[in-house]
């Protein structure tokens, strides 16, 4: 089959979508499968998130800087080794891997190496069986056909998030180190600045897994006294404010 620009541009692009395909899912499972992270819940989620933002990075990168360096590696062997592939896709790694040295980061270098040899070979490998005028259908369709694949095998292998309850409602909004309510629906009284004060945290539920938090404070020294307050609406790793009204302490502000 005669290689046209047309095929030329179309296995390039081919190349760079399968390339950076694969290379997503397989850095992405190994990041996972080696993670001491705290993640453990729905794990598929986070699979599909991670290969996305990788996908997405390593595309513009492969499509714009692989790319540019491919044609010219393209035109070398045109001109000076031509049945050497092996050299091919080893300049392919060494300028993956310049690429990546640019990264502080030590296991960058190896993902970059990796994924630019990965796409020669992919190139190559393409480029044969166009010439040949063999089917490359099925290629195509297995890195798509094991994105969910993987995704299932993390999604099932791990357990399901646990319910948002009133408890985590209340954790997550007294997490804040300036906060001086108590940590738990109730009440905590004392005296500050001669004022008897009572501070409270009060919860309830308007949906399912969402909150509406309220903080009150209450004062009073002889005839002087107030109350004050305000709410957030709480939903999982979500806080907001709500409303709030009241005077503000004379004492130290809380």
């Amino acid at each position: 089959m005669r290689l046209s620009v047309s095929s030329f541009i179309f296995r390039k692009l081919l190349a760079t979508f399968v390339a950076t395909l694969i290379a997503s899912i397989a850095f992405v499972t190994f990041a996972l499968l080696n993670s001491t992270s705290a993640i453990k819940y729905n794990v598929g989620e986070y699979f599909i998130g991670l290969v996305t933002i990788y996908f997405l990075y390593m595309g513009v990168i492969i499509l714009l800087y692989g790319n540019i360096v491919s044609i010219c590696i393209d035109f070398l062997q045109s001109r000076w080794f031509k049945h050497h592939d092996w050299l091919y896709v080893l300049l392919h790694g060494l300028f993956g891997l310049g690429f990546g040295i640019l990264d502080q980061n030590w296991i960058n270098p190896i993902y970059a190496t990796a994924a630019a040899l990965l796409f020669a070979i992919i190139f190559k490998w393409v480029s044969k069986r166009w010439i040949e005028g063999k089917s490359i259908r099925l290629f195509i369709l297995l890195p798509i056909i094991a994105l969910p694949l993987f995704w299932g095998y993390f999604q099932f292998t791990s357990p399901p998030t646990p319910p948002f309850t009133k408890e985590d409602a209340i954790i997550f909004a007294t997490s804040s180190s300036d906060n001086k309510f108590p940590k738990y629906i109730g009440k905590w009284q004392g005296t500050i600045d001669g004022f008897e004060v009572e501070r409270e945290t009060s919860i309830k539920q308007i949906a399912h897994e969402k909150y509406i938090v309220t903080f009150t404070e209450s004062w009073q020294k002889g005839y002087i006294k107030g109350t004050c307050f305000s709410s957030y609406m709480i939903e999982r790793y979500i806080l907001s404010a709500y409303e709030s009204g009241g005077r503000t302490p004379p004492y130290q502000s809380y």
